[in-house]
C-alpha cells in the first residue's frame, strides 16, 4: 500500500520532530536511520515515514546523493504519495548549503518547477513574517544562532541565504494571502511561477497559517520546511492506519544517561539547571582530541557510578559561546568538533556494553553519532515530551531514547523527560 508522506530529514533530531508532530495529530508514523535498502519493507497501515539522514553539514554532493537515494526508496517501496524535505526550523544552512542544493535536487528528481519551503514552527515561536525568520520573537541573527559552530546564522532574511544555492529566484509567500485562505494561496503561487520564481519562503504565524498552507498544499508532490507543516498535514489528512503515537513502557532496569554536545543557547541554559542538581561530567576536549581507551573507561565508570541517581548523570560538551570559540581557536574548529563527537560516539558503546539501556542527547549533531554508533535501524515515534521531542524506541532492543535539537524544550527538559518515564 502507498503511504500519505514521505519525509527526508537532514538530521535526526530533526526526524524526531517531525514524526512526533505527526505522530501526535493522529498518524502512524515510522522511523529509519539512513538510506534503507531495496530488502526494507515499509510496515503495513503506515502513514509516514520519516528517514534520519546526517546530511546537514556534510559535503553538498554527498548529503545530494543520500537525499536522491531516499527519494527513490520513498517512491518506490514505500509508493509515498508526497515527498517532505525536512530541514531545521532555524534554517540551519551556509552559502555552500546544504538546504538549496538538496532542494534542487529533489526538484529536478520529481520533476516539479516550483518549490514551497516552510521553516516556521509557531509552536516552538520560530515564525516567519516578510520572508525574516524570528526566534522567540527576535531575529535569527540576533537570536545566538548567529554563534552556532557549525552553521553560524547572520542573516534573517531567507531569501538571502537560500538564493546563493539554488538555480532560479527565490520569492515570498506573504501573510496577508496565506490568511485568506487556499484561492489566494493559489493565486499568489501561480503569479510567482510567471515571474519565474522557482523557490517560496512561505511566511507563517500561528498554528492556524500552518493549517492554510496545509490545505492549500495537500496536492503539492513536493515540500520543504521544518515540522510544523508536517503536523498541519497530519491534522488535514486522516490517517489510514487509525492509531498515533504510542504510550511506551520503559525497560524494567531503567539505566539512564543524558549526553550534550549541543551549544546553543537553550541547551547552555538547561545544562547549567541540570547541574544544580544531578550528576554532571564535562569533557575535556584535549583529552577527546588525543583519545584513548582509558578516558572512555574513565567517563564510563564514572557514569556507571551514578546511574542509580535519583536523576541520570550529564556528560556534556555544552559550552557557552566565548569558550567554544576559545576551543576552536586552540584546537581547530573541525577537529575539536569531530574529536567531541567520536569520544560520545565511543562512550555510547561502552555504556550499551554495560546495560545502560536510555539515552537522553541534545544536539543534532550528537543524536545522529549517537544513534549509529547504537546500530538503531529503525525507531517507533512515543508521546511527546516537549514539542517536536518524543521519546523514541528501538523495537529490536527496547532501547529508549530522547533526541532533542539544541533550542527545544524549557529550561528543564531534562528532568521533565524522566519525569515522563515514571
Amino acid at each position: 500500500m502507498s503511504i500519505q508522506l514521505g519525509v527526508i530529514a537532514d538530521d535526526f533530531t530533526g526526524a524526531t520532530d517531525i514524526a512526533s508532530f505527526m505522530s501526535d495529530n493522529g498518524w502512524k508514523v515510522v522511523q529509519f536511520i539512513g538510506v534503507p535498502s531495496p530488502e526494507n519493507v515499509c510496515p503495513a497501515d503506515t502513514d509516514a515515514v520519516v528517514i534520519s539522514l546526517k546530511s546537514r553539514s556534510i559535503p553538498a554532493a554527498d548529503a545530494v546523493a543520500q537525499s536522491l537515494a531516499c527519494l527513490q526508496w520513498l517512491k518506490e517501496s514505500a509508493q509515498a504519495r508526497q515527498i517532505y524535505f525536512k530541514y531545521c526550523s532555524t534554517f540551519d544552512s551556509t552559502p555552500a548549503g546544504n538546504i538549496g542544493q538538496v532542494s534542487d535536487a529533489l526538484m529536478s528528481a520529481v520533476g516539479v518547477q516550483q518549490l514551497i519551503h516552510c521553516p516556521a514552527l509557531p509552536q516552538n515561536k520560530r515564525t516567519v513574517v516578510h520572508a525574516h525568520l524570528f526566534v522567540n520573537g527576535v531575529l535569527l541573527n540576533q537570536s545566538g544562532m548567529e554563534n552556532h559552530p557549525l552553521n553560524p546564522m547572520r542573516d534573517a532574511d531567507l531569501r538571502r541565504v537560500l538564493a546563493p544555492q539554488v538555480h532560479g529566484a527565490v520569492g515570498s509567500l506573504n501573510l496577508e494571502t496565506i490568511q485568506q485562505g487556499t484561492p489566494a494561496i493559489h493565486q499568489q503561487l501561480a503569479a510567482l511561477t510567471t515571474q519565474g520564481v522557482s523557490h517560496v519562503i512561505a511566511d507563517t504565524l500561528t498554528p492556524a497559517d500552518l493549517v492554510s498552507l496545509a490545505d492549500a498544499l495537500a496536492d503539492q508532490p513536493l515540500l520543504a520546511g521544518g515540522s510544523g507543516l508536517g503536523g498541519a498535514l497530519a491534522k488535514h489528512r486522516p490517517s489510514v492506519a487509525g492509531s498515533g503515537a504510542k504510550v511506551f513502557t520503559f525497560p524494567a532496569e531503567k539505566k539512564a544517561v543524558v549526553l550534550s554536545g549541543s551549544c546553543s543557547a537553550m541547551t547552555n541554559r538547561q545544562v547549567n539547571a541540570y547541574c544544580q542538581r544531578a550528576a554532571h561530567f564535562a569533557l575535556d576536549v584535549g583529552r577527546c582530541i588525543n583519545l584513548d581507551a582509558a578516558y572512555i573507561r574513565e567517563i564510563a565508570d564514572w557514569v556507571l557510578a551514578h546511574v542509580s541517581d535519583d536523576l541520570a548523570p550529564l556528560v556534556y560538551a555544552t559550552q557557552p559561546p566565548e569558550i567554544i570559540r576559545d576551543i576552536q581557536q586552540k584546537y581547530g574548529e573541525q577537529q575539536a568538533s569531530a574529536a567531541v563527537e567520536e569520544t560520545f560516539a565511543r562512550l555510547a558503546t561502552d555504556l550499551l556494553g554495560r546495560g545502560v539501556n536510555t539515552f537522553i542527547v541534545a544536539g543534532g549533531e550528537t543524536s545522529g553519532t549517537v544513534v549509529k554508533q547504537l546500530d538503531v535501524q529503525t525507531l517507533e515515534i512515543g508521546k511527546s515530551i516537549a514539542p517536536g521531542v518524543p521519546w523514541v524506541r528501538d523495537p529490536q532492543r527496547g532501547l529508549m531514547l530522547a533526541l532533542k535539537s539544541g533550542n527545544f524544550g524549557n529550561e528543564d527538559f531534562f528532568v521533565t523527560a524522566q519525569e515522563y518515564t515514571e
